[in-house]
Parts: C-alpha cells; structure tokens; sequence
C-alpha cells in the first residue's frame, strides 16, 4: 500500500512540474524571457514579483493576459513592455497562469 501511495505522489509531481516546464518552455518560445527572469528583473520585473503583486487579485489574470498581447507601461518603472500581438490568446493565457502560480 505504501508503494501504491508513493508511486502516485511520484506521478502526480512529475505531472505537476511537466506542466510548469511546459509553460516556461512556452514562456522561452514567446520570448518572454528575454525580458523577465524567473526570480531576478532584467528589463522587466521577474516573474516572481509579478506573483506576488497580484497574488489573490481576481482581476490579474486577464489584466496580465490583455498587457501581454498590448503591452504596458508605468507600473514596474519607466520602461514600457512591448506589445507582443504574435502571442496566442491560449499561449498567454497558460503564461499568465504559470506566472502567477510562482511563489
């Protein structure tokens, strides 16, 4: 019973962290990294940051999806975030989701 029990939690991390590989890989791909580490800012702030400003904020998803594909500018500081129109809506949506699951 114990195996049985270790091997599904070995599963259900493997699925977990294939997730968030993926979306970091579409993160990678979208070249959203080019501009926002993981925990560090390099032009924009890091990915970690922008968890925790929206942390528990209902509304940030679809803010965050629309500032990808329009761009922004003023809340980080005076470098403006490029509008990125060539990211799907899916592919921003998953971004946005694995951002905003960083802790």
């Amino acid at each position: 019973m114990m195996k049985l029990m270790m091997t599904a939690a070995s599963a259900a991390l493997l699925l977990m962290s294939g997730a968030a590989s993926a979306d970091q890989a579409l993160a990678q791909k979208n070249a959203c990294m080019s501009c926002h580490g993981i925990d560090k800012k390099i032009v924009g702030p890091a990915f970690k940051e922008v968890a925790a400003k929206y942390a528990g904020d209902k509304s940030a998803h679809n803010m965050l999806v629309a500032k990808v594909k329009t761009g922004g500018k003023g809340v980080w500081g005076p470098i403006p975030m490029p509008p990125n129109p060539q990211v799907k809506a899916e592919d921003a949506s998953k971004i946005i989701d694995w951002v905003l699951s960083l802790k």
